[in-house]
Parts: C-alpha cells; structure tokens; sequence
C-alpha cells in the first residue's frame, strides 16, 4: 500500500510517521514548508511526547514527484484544501482522499477533484516544534467512513483503518462518519476560539465558571444544527470536552487556533462556528453565539494588517 499525507503539519506528521512503521506501507509526504521537507530527508520525521517515533519516508514539495498512491491523507488546513487538492489530485486517479481536517466543507472540496472520498474525524494532536520534529501532545481516536456524495467503498476505508489502526493510530471505519464528523466540529467551534480569543489552555478555559457557560451555549447551538439535519452525534460534546480538561488528557494543551492566533496566522474560523452558523441558516436554526464568535475572531485577525 502506497499512503501520501497532503499537509505534514502536526496531525498529518503523525499520520505519516506511524504509517511509516509498517513495512507494508510506503508514505510519501507533500508540504510546501522545505524546510521541514528537508528535514524529513535527511533525519527521518521525529515524533516525540505521546509517543517516540522517527518516521523514515520520502518527502516532497512538488507534487509533480509524488507516484500514485492507493490513498491521500489530507491533513492541510480547511483554508487550504482547494489548493493543496488541485495540485495533487493526479496522485489519486485510482485511489481514495481521506481528509482528517477541522471543520465542515473539506470532503466537498476533495470530491470536485477526486472521485473516492473518505470523511474522516481526528482526535491525535500536537504542534511542529521545528522542521523535522512534531510534538504529540494528545493521543485520540479516529474515525472514517464513505463521503456520501462520492463515496469510496466501505471495504476500501476498512483497508485503509486497518493500517493506521496496526501504525498506533486506532481507526474506525463506519458506514455513515457525519456523527463523529459533527461531534468533533462542535468541540472544536466551541473550545478552540474561546482559547484563541483568551490566551487559555483547554483545561483553563473549562474551570472558569462563565467560559464553561459560553461553551455550553456554544455546544448546544451545534447540537440544534446537527438535529436539523437528521445527524446523530456518536457521543456527547460536553462529555468529550470535560474529558479533555483532565489534567492526563488535555488540560495544557494550546488549540491549533490559539497556536495560528499567536503566531498571527488565519485560523480556521470560517470552518467551525462559520460553517455551523452557514448549516444553521441553511436549516432555520439561529446560531448567535456563534455568528459573534466568528465576528470576533475575524476582527482578531483583521488587526493584524
């Protein structure tokens, strides 16, 4: 099996990391980042904190050198998926694209260039501490399933889980991912911004008694948002979000938007609470904590200018 991760920041380095342990499986890795590029070719890409790994594995920043691949991991943030897609999709004329990103909207960008699509869900988290080298700060589970609109076939996505799930990374592979999908899009719309906005760690945030409150209302506007779209979330938000604010869990862990906020990058806004508060207008449901939230974070980074 040939595996090419799109986007080798810190969950697609553990993607590929891991999957470079099996003998049975070739990774190839696309980052437009060559320092880190290089740093993968010459010393192999370092995983450390959750788990010590050094994946050994060949990587690029043309997409003209990557060979056809049974599967793509894209791992890219939401914002860049269009492109990261159009320039790779000729890798996967005969294979399956499987985002593990944040947010809603990616497996419909994947899909206008690919024609087997896997929606993925992904709980393992870190940060690039520097090029060839990924901390792995929280371990987690994942979950993948057939993007309806064009779907790869379910025996497809098992073979796939079944690597990643024998590289460390335990994956499930189920017939319809919109529940874990959404369940994770509601923790993320409404944990990671309050984070962002407020310079706290996951943990932090929780034990403060009107951060909790706000991320509850902001839960709860995601829950009516899925309800109106006839989606079953696999488990509760509130429960995943107190689990994470364990201090074995993720209680000092900087969401991937507090790290953008800080490193005064764009964030991944328009994917979380804007696309619950797009599926919101979409279905009648008002989302108002979250359209102010996304006012919010969209000034933070017009400030920036």
């Amino acid at each position: 099996m040939r595996v090419c991760v799109v986007g080798c920041g810190a969950v697609g380095s553990l993607f590929a990391a891991n999957l470079a342990q099996l003998e049975d499986v070739e990774v190839w890795a696309y980052d437009l980042a060559r320092d880190h590029v290089e740093a993968i070719n010459a010393h192999g890409l370092r995983i450390s904190g959750a788990g010590e790994v050094v994946g050994r594995m060949s990587a690029t920043s043309d997409a003209a050198e990557l060979p056809p691949s049974d599967f793509g991991i894209v791992a890219t943030k939401a914002m860049h998926t269009e492109s990261a897609i159009a320039a790779t999709a000729h890798v996967f004329a005969e294979g399956a694209v499987c985002s593990v990103q944040n947010g809603l909207g990616n497996e419909e960008t994947l899909a206008r260039h690919a024609a087997r699509v896997i929606r993925g869900t992904t709980f393992p988290a870190g940060r690039v501490v520097e090029p060839g080298r990924v901390q792995w700060d929280v371990k987690g589970d994942t979950t993948i399933g057939p993007f309806e609109p064009s779907p790869a076939p379910l025996q497809e996505v098992e073979r796939l889980a079944e690597a990643c799930t024998r590289a460390g990374l335990p994956t499930a592979a189920v017939a319809d991912a919109r529940g874990p999908q959404w369940r994770k899009v509601i923790f993320n719309a409404a944990t990671n911004p309050v984070g962002a906005l407020t310079g706290l760690t996951h943990g932090r945030v929780c034990e403060d008694p009107a951060l909790r409150r706000l991320v509850s209302g902001l839960v709860d506007e995601g829950k009516a948002v899925a309800d109106a779209q006839g989606i079953v979330l696999d488990a509760d938000p509130e429960e995943l979000i107190d689990h994470a604010a364990r201090p074995e869990v993720a209680y000092d862990h900087k969401a991937s938007m507090l790290q953008d906020v800080e490193a005064r990058r764009e964030t991944e806004i328009d994917y979380l609470n804007g696309g619950v508060a797009r599926f919101g207008r979409e279905h009648g449901v008002p989302t108002p904590l979250n359209e102010g939230i996304l006012a919010l974070v969209k000034g933070l980074e017009r400030s920036w200018a």
